[in-house]
């Protein structure tokens, strides 16, 4: 049975003979619109940066001296619950479009539905994935059923301001490096029949690594294939020609910076080495797009992870990717090393109405107050679900955050193990309200020691999902726990509070009023701080001492921090502040601190020299 057999369509059919790309290509060169042209671009994403920003960060993308920006479309960003869809405000792509369109750039759309981008669950929204993971990103009726609905919401957006009807859309993208992934042929020409039915006339392309094994899965016939690399760019161009010899060359990622990890080292890339490279993919006559000319943040709870076969990977909250702007709009060294090279192409280019750096607040330090413990926060975080056996995020339809399970085994005497099934990803555990142990799914043993006394206690284990795997064939595994055991028994009978902290203000924490009286004698704590801001400006928040945890902007949640670095500081968009009184509020898992301070600096880490070359994805 065909995916058209089970009444899957692509999309509508149009009877209209649609006008030409405005890109093609002709003996291994672009033309736009007839004309000799390369394609000098930049990816910068809509989600990841605060929309009074756009205008300035598209700004300083034409400085850069390129022509095209590029933009990954995040699935999950729009539709958190299915068929409740969201294009306004922050989310507003049609703006951005527009604003991109107003500085004089042409436009390369990125829309999956899979975008990898290390953002939460590589941009498929969990209901996608929940119970059918292994269902994502091939030809299953379930999957492509979702897909179908998604792009008939947003592909007019993007169709209406494609080139051919005034707008700078000039191309699309199928997929996203499906090659390092799959090879269900079916699935990618549906993807591709599907953005055709729905009106995509311009240039369309896949983008896969230049090895073998890549290309073989994921490029299409009949579709023009563009490469991803950080280093090697004559390796990869000769691969490419030998397979395509008519296309010309398009780097459609150029790894100039790379992204962190917790608990690694925060990673750079040489200016002059990022600026060399890009030369010669310049001279062997290629296109480039740097990924990333502006990385920005994943603000909230929208970072993603790696799996390395060995260790789960959560990513930081900054998304600087040590691009040439940097994450709060900096003009980095890189990014004159690299306007040197695109201005050969394009021209010299305005910048001077630019400032170089973003003006920041004068340094402030205030005293963090605690309001309640960790332990009574989350009691009071929402009514229990009741089950016989422990639940899972998914379960209760939890997409991010914390949840609360508690039961009430009896602890044989002595020393006895109690065992984390399946944790995913990190737990805390506390007995009778007191922390005795935290356990992480990279430990090697998932299992805390405790010492009974053959009587109840109240066991709590507050699991924390830190970012949904977006690379790999763990894309789309679930969050929480399997089973607990007591030794080698069993613990039934549980209780579910799900904390959607992404879904809270700090008002919220707290709010439900179910209380069991319960001592509670953790660490964590909610806590606050006030700062009176004169005039508001760009801020870095450093929080000295607390532990891991999240912390608030009045009511915007920044994202997660944690001691083990290598971030040390969150960017504040001067949008979150007001002038007058302002609140910073932390929820802390582990160790609270006595103060938060603004900063008129970053502090990303220790610099850990990175080049990403295709073969090491």
């Amino acid at each position: 049975m065909t995916i058209h057999d089970a009444g899957l369509r692509p999309g509508p059919a149009d009877e209209t003979t649609p006008p030409g790309p405005a890109l093609t290509f002709q003996a291994g060169a672009f033309l736009r619109n007839g004309q000799p042209h390369r394609i000098i671009a930049g990816s910068i994403h809509y989600f990841r940066v605060h929309p009074t920003q756009w205008a300035d960060r598209l700004a300083r993308l034409v400085a850069l001296g390129v022509n095209t920006v590029d933009t990954y479309v995040a699935w999950n960003f729009h539709e958190r619950t299915r068929g409740q869809r969201d294009f306004s405000a922050w989310r507003d792509l049609g703006q951005f479009i527009d604003l991109a369109q107003e500085a004089g750039l042409d436009v390369i759309v990125r829309p999956g539905p899979y975008i990898c981008a290390e953002w939460d669950n590589g941009g498929l929204p969990s209901w996608v994935t929940r119970g059918r993971p292994s269902a994502a990103r091939c030809a299953h009726p379930d999957f492509l059923s979702a897909v179908a609905d998604w792009f008939d919401a947003l592909l007019p957006l993007i169709v209406e301001r494609q080139a051919s009807h005034g707008g700078p859309v000039v191309a699309v993208q199928i997929e996203n490096e499906y090659g390092s992934f799959g090879d269900d042929r079916q699935y990618m020409e549906w993807i591709r029949q599907a953005l055709r039915e729905r009106g995509v006339t311009e240039f369309m392309y896949t983008a896969d690594g230049p090895t073998p094994l890549m290309l073989d899965g994921g490029m299409l016939e009949g579709t023009f294939a563009a490469a991803t690399f950080g280093s090697r760019a004559a390796t990869a161009s000769r691969l490419f020609r030998e397979r395509r010899p008519d296309e010309p060359f398009f780097c459609a990622e150029f790894w100039n910076g790379w992204f962190d990890h917790w608990g690694e080292g925060h990673h750079t890339r040489d200016a002059a080495d990022a600026a060399a490279s890009v030369g010669e993919i310049l001279d062997l006559g290629g296109s480039v797009s740097l990924y990333m000319a502006h990385g920005g943040t994943n603000f909230g709870l929208t970072s993603g992870a790696n799996h390395d076969g060995t260790h789960f990977q959560p990513t930081v909250t900054s998304y600087d990717s040590d691009a040439p702007i940097s994450e709060s709009g900096g003009l980095t060294q890189k990014f004159w090393q690299l306007r040197d090279q695109f201005q050969r192409f394009t021209g010299t280019c305005e910048i001077e109405s630019l400032t170089t750096q973003p003006r920041t607040v004068e340094p402030l330090t205030a005293t963090l107050t605690r309001t309640r413990g960790l332990l009574e926060t989350l009691r009071n975080c929402g009514e229990p679900v009741r089950s016989p056996t422990p639940l899972t995020f998914e379960d209760v339809e939890l997409d991010a955050g914390l949840l609360l399970y508690r039961a009430r085994p009896v602890l044989p005497s002595g020393e006895v193990p109690v065992t984390l099934v399946g944790l995913r990803d990190r737990a805390h555990v506390f007995v009778d309200g007191v922390l005795r142990g935290i356990v992480s799914r990279n430990d090697d043993a998932q299992s805390v020691t405790l010492t009974g006394a053959g009587e109840e206690v109240l066991l709590e284990i507050v699991v924390e999902n830190q970012g949904r795997i977006n690379y790999g064939h763990l894309l789309g595994e679930g969050k929480g726990l399997d089973a607990v055991l007591v030794e080698r028994r069993l613990v039934f009978q549980w209780d579910h509070i799900a904390v959607p902290l992404d879904r809270f203000t700090p008002a919220d924490l707290g709010l439900a009023g179910w209380d069991a009286n319960e001592p509670d004698h953790s660490e964590g704590a909610v806590a606050a701080a006030t700062f009176e801001v004169a005039e508001p400006l760009d801020a870095f928040l450093a929080l000295p001492d607390s532990g891991k945890g999240f912390v608030w902007v009045n009511d915007f949640l920044l994202g997660r921090y944690w001691e083990r670095g290598p971030q040390e500081t969150l960017y504040i968009p001067a949008a979150l502040f007001r002038a007058g009184e302002n609140t910073v509020t932390i929820l802390d898992l582990e160790r609270l601190g006595d103060r938060v301070e603004l900063r008129a600096e970053p502090r990303l880490g220790p610099p850990q020299e990175h080049i990403e070359t295709f073969d090491q994805q």
